[in-house]
């Protein structure tokens, strides 16, 4: 796990017996920076290979003392709301168990954000995520397309870096795979506009 910052890669070595070829093939491209559509079989890591070395930007700078932004960083697309639960769920555990090795070493890591916004989020938590944006976003294509609509959260994603698209075969043939690509489009050129590069797509 060449590049990974120490905390990160002692907690994948007490999470995993090694990272698997789909993880090694897809992480110097997406450490380099190149848009990737990673195609591999249930239970090959796929999802981990996509957004390991995102939160592992993010623990750096942390850990660096350098500060998080205030805005979202990383924007994870799921075309179901109910995938988009697991997600979350997945991304706070190597969260939560970073922070437990951070603290057993003495350090203060700040926290890395993560929100899940969809139809079914409560206005309290939406209003939320506006005030303080999550540095990682987990939505669905209809959800986004309605986030970059609204003055307010189209500021929180203007920085955006990185956008994974999971499960991209189940959109790619209908007409939500089509509303995507126009969304993905707008949201390209939003971050244009704030003087930012195409965000890096995972897929």
């Amino acid at each position: 796990m060449e590049g990974f910052h120490p905390l990160t890669r002692a907690w994948f070595a007490s999470s995993f017996a090694a990272p698997t070829e789909p993880q090694l093939q897809a992480w110097p491209e997406i450490r380099a920076g190149r848009d990737i559509l990673i195609s591999a079989p249930t239970g090959s890591g796929k999802t981990l290979a996509a957004f390991l070395i995102c939160l592992d930007d993010l623990i750096a700078r942390s850990a660096a003392g350098d500060g998080l932004p205030s805005h979202v960083e990383v924007v994870y697309v799921s075309p179901l709301k109910a995938l988009s639960t697991d997600i979350h769920r997945n991304l706070e555990a190597p969260l939560s168990g970073i922070a437990a090795l951070a603290a057993d070493e003495g350090l203060d890591l700040e926290p890395v954000r993560t929100a899940v916004r969809t139809g079914d989020t409560p206005a309290g938590e939406r209003a939320q995520m506006v005030r303080r944006p999550p540095h990682v976003l987990v939505t669905t294509p209809e959800s986004l397309f309605i986030l970059l609509t609204a003055e307010r959260s189209r500021r929180a994603l203007q920085h955006a870096r990185v956008v994974i698209v999971d499960e991209v075969h189940a959109m790619v043939d209908d007409k939500r795979g089509s509303h995507l690509a126009l969304t993905l489009a707008r949201l390209d050129h939003l971050v244009r506009q704030a003087g930012g590069r195409r965000p890096q797509r995972i897929g």
